[in-house]
């Protein structure tokens, strides 16, 4: 075991990033770290904090939600000291991912963003990713902020109608 806790903080974020085989949120890291009582919100983005430093994982912003995903040099660093994360440890990681991974997937694969265009419109990007592929993307100008929150907010439960009837009408003969 480390005697530096931050350090094992970090150690762990990576494990969960590698097996995870996808970004997880800020808010999904917090939930395995907080609801295991491993440490406190504060602590763990200190080590995120150091990780984005140290260049061992990337973070992208999408409408205040931060995603991460290790890097090259943090899976590196994970092979050289993952193995001082005790096996009780590596059991919570894997279980939190085994009973979570589907969710924890949809959630960070589904994105819907906007902004406001040059020509005084909103657009609305909504996307299905899955790995680092794109499996839907819709731009859509709309006049006003609220339509697009509105847009934002709704395509978490509804990406998978749309891309339904999108194949449907585009496919048949």
């Amino acid at each position: 075991m480390l005697s530096d806790p931050l350090t094992l903080y970090k150690l762990m974020i990576l494990y969960l990033l590698k097996q995870a085989k996808f970004p997880l949120s800020n808010s999904q890291l917090s939930e395995f770290f907080l609801e295991k009582e491993y440490t406190t919100y504060f602590t763990l983005q200190e080590a995120l904090n150091d990780l984005l430093e140290a260049h061992l994982l990337t973070q992208e912003i999408i409408r205040n939600s931060s995603r991460y995903e290790i890097t090259r040099e943090g899976e590196e660093t994970l092979v050289y000291f993952g193995s001082s994360i005790s096996e009780g440890i590596i059991e919570d990681m894997d279980q939190f991912l085994k009973e979570n991974k589907i969710r924890l997937r949809n959630e960070v694969g589904t994105v819907a963003d906007y902004y406001k265009s040059t020509t005084g419109d909103f657009m609305v990007e909504c996307e299905v990713r899955e790995g680092k592929s794109t499996l839907i993307k819709l731009e859509l100008a709309v006049p006003s902020e609220e339509q697009a929150e509105l847009m934002c907010d709704r395509w978490q439960d509804a990406n998978q109608t749309i891309y339904a009837f999108l194949m449907k009408e585009l496919l048949k003969e």
